[in-house]
């Protein structure tokens, strides 16, 4: 991400950047439980004023925040009704090289990762949907019920006996008339013969999708918050929007969008503070797996230096994130050059169709993430190169590894 003097800004974006540095100065004068409680919930789904970008709206807000939170209890800052939004981007702000602020320690407003209040439960989707439905269906039963004799009074004993001799008067009509058309020879009609239809044919099986790491559903998402694992020191517990439908399996809603839990091991090599907000490749159609007890339902992708022949991989690092390009959209998809193929609902562990294609995954020295097939034993004969790109068009990258095993 460039920082502030490298970014151009579009007509309306210099717009925004505008009325986002008025709400700034505004704060200074009415920053009252209301406002800010709005503005919080404005930065739910934004690391930045304008989502991803990096402006002078940021720098005007934390001038107007920094004090507030500063002077905010734990409660205030991560409690039930805390705004934790806003916590974020104070110290997204001061901290990152992007803004250009330089602020001293001493001055920089003291936030604690590890000291969280309150993390706002999943909802699941699923079943809240189940319940709006049982709600809809008895208010649709007590409004029906509302209609009936006396103006909505409960039918009487007498009423319902009435209905019910009618239906009985009725039903001897309909057994009269049979009886009167069979007299006069229009009894009940032969029932036709019907034609022997000789049995279909099976359809034949589709034929295997042919091998390609297009196989792979790869996608672009959204970390709304990532934390550490509770009960591993290794790993980070992130909710990430990737474009899921609603009712999807595995998935919640946070914050307005459909969301899925994802356990990374990259607590130690990536700063929590990079995994908020921020866009990453995601892949979605891994098996979930528990880890720890909580149940991780995809990957998010990242590059680290090649392991030579001999070596043990310590995880150490370096890593570095798989970086959309700028603008792509949560649960955009994600592909290969040159290996765009549909991908399947869920990998199949006995095929082993990730650990086949991963080995391919690299990185360029433009550092442009792409895909090796000559590397991979099951394309023998293929070669050449093939772009991480999204489906807008733009090319996924990392930072400063070449070379590296992407995973």
């Amino acid at each position: 991400m460039a920082s502030i003097d490298a970014q151009k800004y579009s007509p309306a974006e210099d717009t925004e950047i505008q009325q986002w540095i008025t709400k700034a100065e505004s704060l200074k004068s009415d920053a009252s439980d209301s406002v800010l409680d709005a503005l919080n919930n404005d930065l739910a789904t934004r690391s930045t004023a304008l989502g991803t970008k990096p402006s002078k709206a940021d720098v005007a807000l934390y001038e107007s925040l920094a004090p507030l939170v500063k002077s905010w209890t734990l409660e205030q800052r991560t409690g039930q009704q805390g705004r934790p939004n806003i916590v974020r981007l104070v110290d997204f702000v001061q901290n990152s090289p992007l803004f250009g602020l330089s602020v001293a320690d001493a001055d920089k407003v003291a936030v604690n990762a590890d000291e969280i209040l309150y993390v706002k439960p999943p909802v699941d989707a699923k079943a809240e949907k189940e319940r709006l439905k049982k709600e809809k269906a008895a208010a649709a039963a007590a409004a029906a019920g509302g209609a009936g004799p006396a103006a909505g009074a409960e039918k009487t004993l007498v009423d319902r006996t009435k209905e019910a001799a009618a239906v009985v008067v009725e039903k001897a009509a309909e057994v009269k008339d049979a009886a009167v058309a069979a007299v006069a020879g229009e009894g009940k009609p032969k029932k036709e013969k019907k034609e022997k239809k000789g049995r279909e044919p099976k359809a034949a099986p589709p034929p295997p999708a042919p091998l390609s790491p297009g196989l792979i559903d790869l996608r672009v998402g959204h970390i709304l918050k990532a934390i550490k694992h509770p009960e591993a020191d290794s790993l980070y517990v992130s909710t990430i929007a990737m474009g899921d439908k609603p009712g999807t399996e595995d998935t919640t809603e946070v914050d307005g969008q459909i969301c899925r839990t994802v356990c990374s091991g990259l607590n130690g090599l990536v700063p929590l503070e990079e995994m908020q907000g921020r866009k990453v490749v995601v892949v979605c159609n891994l098996k979930p797996v528990k880890m720890r007890g909580i149940k991780s339902s995809a990957m998010v992708l990242a590059a680290s230096p090649k392991i030579k022949e001999g070596e043990v991989d310590d995880h150490k690092g370096p890593v570095e994130l798989v970086n959309p390009p700028e603008g792509a959209k949560a649960g955009e998809r994600v592909y290969f050059e040159g290996w765009l193929a549909e991908p399947e609902k869920v990998l199949n562990p006995k095929k082993k169709i990730w650990e086949t294609f991963q080995p391919g995954f690299t990185t360029t020295d433009d550092l442009e993430v792409a895909f090796d097939a000559g590397v991979v034993e099951a394309l023998e004969g293929k070669t050449g190169l093939g772009k991480l790109v999204t489906e807008s068009g733009g090319v996924c990258k990392v930072k400063s590894l070449t070379g590296a095993q992407v995973r």
